[in-house]
């Protein structure tokens, strides 16, 4: 009901054939290209900020460029960068369109390589210096590298603090530019080692650059700059002799993954846009490991190098529930999973009555989770009817049978959005009466004071727009009960590693648990977490405890449930409003290896997890509170 910022999404290919080969065979040698195109539209789910790509040609002459780069802002961005690449062809003649030997030695953007980047920000941070991918420049061409990626760091400072002090000087304090400082850095000394040990060997010239673009490994790089980043990350790399990578945290948190037959190399943030771009099954795409990096050398080689040692797997587990494509055969399974393992928590709530139920979903993304809310519920109520049946006897009457199997699970589509005015609205004094009629709501589908009308959702976050709208949009059709189910556990805890939410006050549970404190007299609670978070301050990281759980551990999920229903719940509702929250035990029943669920359990993977959390606590108490 409420839309959280996505993450990040990358996509890289490099074509293993001459472009003649794909212009015999596709009848085009911007196949790689199109490609490209592909990959970034079906990731756009992923990025609506901004978008770029980067290309590198491999048999450039001395004088000629390259490397090649187009980035733009806005949800248009896509469309305007494949736009600008095309406009360099568009004056050609269709002779020289098709000639990829031309093409090659003439035209920008006909290239070998790709790389390209969907950008949404955590960080706040906009303009187009701060889309991807990001340019490092040098007269070698193995030491111009371009980097973009889906990541977050969460201890930017000590890395800042560590390369300074060696005498490097990042552009900007933003991780991606430390980021782009420190591979370079490392790639600057590695040509330099290779560059000595050519001249060791006699050789001059030409035949140096050939020699360290020959040997040049990658993952001596990566193993040297990346070894002290905390975070979750998949980070994407060209260099302008034609090395590619990608590179996955050591916990696994971001999803990377990858495919290769004898024509072409991808990598992608989700499994089912390789697929359908490339028209191959689930099983011949291959995750990248957690610590693992993907390296394409300029011959065209491919090889697999762990980079970091594998931590505790911690795959970030909001992928499944409401990020990453649906038409991914797992995630599809495991979205169905999470509306099985909520029956018996909605059952209990709307008292058995399943005959007097209507049962819906808000918004779309939710609807697989419905579907398998419905499975759950067809297969609870098959077992109703056999007991009831049992209970008959040996000799029912045709009546008793027809009313037994009529028994049916009642769902409906309650409310559609209007799209035309969700754009409209912006913020001011009427925002919340033109939120109100977001959803038009279908009249009829319930019977007026009679029945319960359960409405499943991915996520409850902030429950603004549960309370600005939703929960009187529903109300309008005078259900008896409204119950709210999400079909992921209470989000108590800021992301670090990708998701917009990094702060306390962004989350309703974390407000209900809060006031319960208030309400029972328990602020000493809220102290006491308070004054261990600024007494372990200036710990490490790794020694650093997440005192913002003692904030809810008086409470059992069921009362911060229904404290959050009470402060959604706008004056003048006629039905009562419960919610409804997937336990924890069930998330993990569903998504068993996707366990990266800090988001809910406070359990961060990563130190600088720890300390950000306390961090933000921190704040919000001091704005708030004087002690």
């Amino acid at each position: 009901m409420e839309q959280l910022k996505h993450e990040c999404g990358v996509a890289m290919i490099r074509l293993l054939k001459p472009l003649e080969y794909y212009q015999e065979k596709y009848g085009t040698w911007m196949y790689g290209l199109n490609k490209l195109y592909l990959l970034m539209e079906k990731q756009h789910n992923r990025g609506q900020e901004g978008a770029g790509l980067a290309c590198v040609k491999l048999e450039a002459n001395p004088g000629e460029e390259y490397m090649f780069r187009e980035r733009a802002e806005g949800a248009d961005a896509i469309t305007e960068i494949f736009g600008t690449v095309q406009s360099h062809f568009k004056h050609l003649h269709p002779e020289q369109l098709h000639d990829a030997e031309y093409a090659k030695k003439y035209l920008p953007f006909a290239g070998e390589v790709y790389m390209g980047h969907l950008r949404y920000s955590t960080t706040g941070k906009s303009g187009i210096s701060f889309v991807h991918p990001f340019l490092r420049r040098n007269n070698w061409r193995a030491k111009n590298l371009a980097l973009c990626g889906n990541f977050n760091m969460t201890n930017v400072d000590e890395i800042f603090a560590r390369i300074t002090a060696i005498g490097q000087h990042p552009r900007k304090y933003a991780d991606t530019y430390i980021m782009l400082e420190q591979i370079g850095h490392r790639l600057d000394r590695e040509v330099e080692r290779l560059f000595q040990e050519c001249e060791r060997e006699g050789l001059t010239g030409m035949d140096i650059t050939h020699g360290i673009e020959e040997r040049m490994d990658i993952s001596n790089v990566l193993k040297t700059s990346t070894k002290d980043w905390d975070g979750g990350y998949v980070i994407c790399g060209l260099t302008g002799s034609g090395e590619s990578f990608a590179v996955r945290d050591s916990w696994g948190i971001r999803p990377a993954f990858w495919y290769m037959d004898d024509e072409i190399v991808v990598v992608a943030s989700e499994r089912p846009v390789i697929q359908t771009v490339l028209n191959v099954s689930a099983d011949a795409i291959k995750e990248l490991q957690p610590g693992q990096s993907i390296l394409v050398n300029k011959a065209g080689k491919m090889r697999l190098a762990q980079i970091n040692k594998v931590r505790e797997v911690k795959k970030c587990s909001f992928e499944r529930i409401y990020f990453s494509r649906g038409s991914d055969v797992d995630i599809y399974n495991e979205r169905k999973m999470l509306g099985r393992t909520l029956v018996d928590p909605i059952l209990k709530t709307i008292n058995g009555d399943v005959k007097n139920t209507v049962f819906s979903f808000i918004p779309n993304t939710a609807e697989v989770a419905f579907y398998g809310m419905l499975e759950g519920f067809d297969n609870y109520l098959n077992k109703e009817k056999i007991k009831r049946i049992e209970a008959l006897g040996h000799n029912p009457s045709h009546e008793e049978l027809d009313e037994i199997l009529s028994m049916r699970i009642r769902s409906e589509k309650v409310a559609i959005k209007d799209i035309k005015l969700r754009t409209f609205i912006a913020e001011g004094n009427s925002r919340n009466d033109l939120a109100a009629h977001v959803y038009d709501v279908t009249y009829g589908s319930i019977v007026p004071n009679v029945d319960n009308l359960v409405v499943i959702d991915d996520s409850i976050v902030r429950g603004t727009t549960l309370k600005q709208s939703i929960i009187a949009i529903l109300d309008r059709l005078q259900p008896k009960k409204i119950i709210i189910v999400s079909s992921s556990p209470q989000v108590r805890y800021p992301d670090y590693y990708g998701i917009d939410m990094a702060r306390m006050n962004e989350f309703i549970a974390f407000k209900a648990a809060i006031e319960l404190l208030k309400e029972r007299e328990m602020k000493d609670v809220i102290e006491r977490a308070y004054n261990k978070a600024k007494d372990q301050q200036k710990l490490p990281g790794e020694q650093m405890v997440n005192y913002v759980k003692e904030i809810y551990a008086p409470f059992t999920d069921e009362e911060i449930s229904a404290k959050i229903a009470e402060m959604l719940t706008p004056k003048g509702t006629k039905a009562k409003v419960e919610l409804v929250y997937q336990p924890l035990a069930g998330l993990h029943e569903a998504c068993p290896n996707h366990k990266g669920d800090w988001y809910f359990s406070g359990d961060y993977p990563t130190s600088g997890g720890v300390k950000l959390v306390n961090q933000a606590f921190i704040d919000y108490i001091e704005q708030i509170y004087q002690f």
